[in-house]
């Protein structure tokens, strides 16, 4: 980033400069190929659309195409579209003083139009950043033409205006993001009276202020965001208006667990501790990933409405807060999450998820322990044969007891873990290191992994549980 403006500041300087004005569509257009000559990528922490969602952003941009995003919740949508401003020129020029980012060579307001032919080459030009040109506007069914597009304002009219004046009028968002990029989120929660007042925007590119007789040639990149119209029950896209948005671009959620792992290790923020490391074993982060995609194939929840990234996000920094408050309680220097955390999940999962029906016999809580069960025994599944750890087995048939609990020390849970025959070993080879953290964690995966395989039985008490012969 270039933090100094160009030098021009005033009309015939600019001329003298060599300036040459494009529109919106063509800084897109010219900076986005210059991206792809280079091979950059056009967005930024962006993973999982690479062959999919980015290749149609690609054409839409090249085409010169408004464009809409269709997805549920949490698939960056809004994420993507902020990046745009990234695809136009840093600085532009505008004339001074001016409401709107009023073009010096081709003002299209009254007040830019008398500057320039009042001043002529003595017109001062004022620079706005790129990240200026942005606007976002979250719909909701409040929203007015008059926030959209604009009004006659009462204070000028009381100042002595006419209404006949173009200066009565107060523009709106759409016109104070000309040369720009304006964004509007959750597009069906505009009334439909207010979507369509955004039609000569979309198609003849100008608006109109009641009934006045005022023509705005607007130069502004129109994006939107909405979920699929079989999801939102708020209100819909009128047709109409859908037309008119050139390019359609459905996004979706990351398709392997892997993926979703690598954009929760990008966005979550761990709990941090002075005197306390956080380690988060492979197997844990694959039962966070896993119980994501266990509820996006759930018929028990509502998979028009989506289960969101932030699902897993939100369920990675809660397990690693349940180890480091552990940590700190006993004295213990590394934090590594385990089975018995996972009932902390509740909170950071309930209200994530809808449920298919309102009322039915399973409560949201047993839905959300199903799903840690189902997520549990597929990455056991993975990674352990039931086979290879048959004389664990066989030590509790002839009456092995294990207690464990999310309060429970390290040491306290490994206690006893050389008297079972390859225990330790299979415990150490998850674990991912010795310390009695890690092999604590895995020795209660271990643990969950053979009573989910009717090997061992498990006895729920308060804050605690119990393995036993089955």
């Amino acid at each position: 980033m270039n933090p100094t403006p160009p030098a021009p500041t005033t009309l015939g300087a600019l001329r003298a400069s060599g300036y040459t004005p494009r529109s919106v569509r063509e800084e897109l257009r010219d900076n986005l190929l210059d991206r792809l000559r280079g091979g950059k990528h056009v967005f930024d922490g962006i993973l999982g659309y690479d062959e999919t969602v980015v290749p149609a952003v690609e054409n839409a941009l090249l085409c010169g195409h408004d464009l809409i995003f269709l997805g549920e919740r949490g698939q960056a949508k809004t994420r993507m579209i902020r990046q745009f401003t990234s695809l136009l020129d840093e600085w532009l020029p505008v004339v001074d003083g001016a409401e709107i980012f009023d073009d010096p060579m081709d003002p299209i307001t009254a007040f830019g139009r008398e500057r320039v032919a009042e001043r002529g080459d003595d017109c001062e030009v004022a620079w706005v950043h790129r990240d200026e040109r942005y606007v976002e506007k979250l719909a909701t069914p409040d929203v007015s033409i008059a926030d959209l597009i604009g009004d006659v304002d009462p204070v000028k009219v009381a100042a002595g205006r006419s209404l006949a004046d173009e200066h009565t009028i107060h523009f709106g968002l759409l016109p104070r993001t000309h040369r720009g990029i304006f964004c509007i989120n959750e597009l069906p929660d505009l009334t439909e009276k207010v979507q369509v007042g955004l039609f000569n925007v979309m198609e003849e590119r100008d608006v109109q202020v009641k009934g006045y007789r005022v023509r705005l040639p607007l130069d502004v990149f129109v994006v939107a965001s909405a979920n699929p119209e079989d999801y939102t029950s708020r209100g819909r896209i009128i047709t109409p208006l859908k037309d008119r948005y050139k390019a359609q671009i459905r996004t979706h959620y990351p398709r392997e667990r892997g993926l979703e792992l690598d954009i929760v290790r990008r966005e979550a923020g761990l709990p941090v501790a002075p005197g306390v490391r956080t380690f988060v074993p492979p197997f844990m982060e694959e039962i966070v990933g896993e119980i994501t995609f266990q509820a996006r194939q759930s018929p028990d929840i509502n998979q028009a409405s989506g289960v969101s990234v932030r699902m897993s996000i939100a369920n990675y920094e809660t397990l690693a807060a349940n180890a480091v408050r552990r940590a700190l309680r006993s004295g213990e220097s590394e934090a590594v999450p385990r089975i018995s955390d996972l009932d902390a999940l509740q909170s950071s999962t309930s209200g994530k998820i809808e449920l298919e029906y309102a009322g039915g016999e399973r409560s949201e809580a047993e839905i959300v322990r199903d799903l840690v069960r189902r997520a549990t025994k597929v990455v056991f599944d993975e990674h352990c044969s039931v086979d290879a750890l048959a004389a664990v087995v066989e030590a509790f048939d002839h009456g092995w007891n294990v207690e464990v609990s999310a309060a429970m020390p390290s040491p306290e849970v490994l206690a006893g873990l050389e008297q079972l025959e390859g225990l330790r070993d299979a415990a150490e080879g998850l674990a991912g290191g010795s310390s009695p953290a890690r092999l604590a964690a895995a020795l209660e995966f271990l643990l969950e992994g053979l009573h989910l395989s009717n090997r061992l039985n498990k006895t729920q008490r308060e804050r605690a549980a119990r393995y036993g012969p089955a």
